[in-house]
């Protein structure tokens, strides 16, 4: 029952997402087709799973552990600490805290979590911000 009520939420959400990416409109052309279709194709795609999940055979659930909620509810609160220091701390330190609480949520050693979130930070603020040139935050502590 509760993969329904998700279902019935998330195509409820994709509807509405649906009207908010159909107002798109661009001061130019950039593209022959503009802004519009790729929300719209992602949001349909998700929209067709939700109808999918919605109209399937319900399977057995089983409610996840105590642990695994505690988990849940950690990684719930490390992703929204990350939002909201993104521009304080900046992209790689903030992304290499986030993989290495991610890292020590799933079991890791403490040193292995760290290793692979300053490799993770380092690499990913390259791959942005040197090749792909998305500019991220430095980070408002570093001036």
């Amino acid at each position: 029952m509760s993969d329904r009520i998700f279902a019935a939420i998330w195509l409820a959400l994709c509807l509405g997402g649906m009207v908010i990416a159909w107002q798109i409109q661009s001061e130019y052309s950039y593209e022959p087709v503009g802004p519009r279709p790729f929300p719209l194709t992602i949001l349909g795609l998700m929209a067709i799973c939700a109808l999918l999940m919605l109209f399937r055979k319900p399977d057995t659930i089983q409610w996840p552990t105590q642990g695994t909620l505690k988990r849940l509810v950690a990684l719930a609160l490390m992703l929204m600490l990350y939002g909201w220091l993104f521009e304080t701390l900046g992209f790689a330190l903030c992304t290499t805290l986030l993989t290495f609480g991610i890292g020590m949520l799933f079991g890791a050693r403490w040193w292995a979590a760290a290793l692979s979130g300053v490799i993770m930070g380092l690499t990913l603020f390259y791959a942005f911000d040197r090749l792909l040139d998305v500019t991220l935050p430095m980070g408002s502590w570093l001036s």
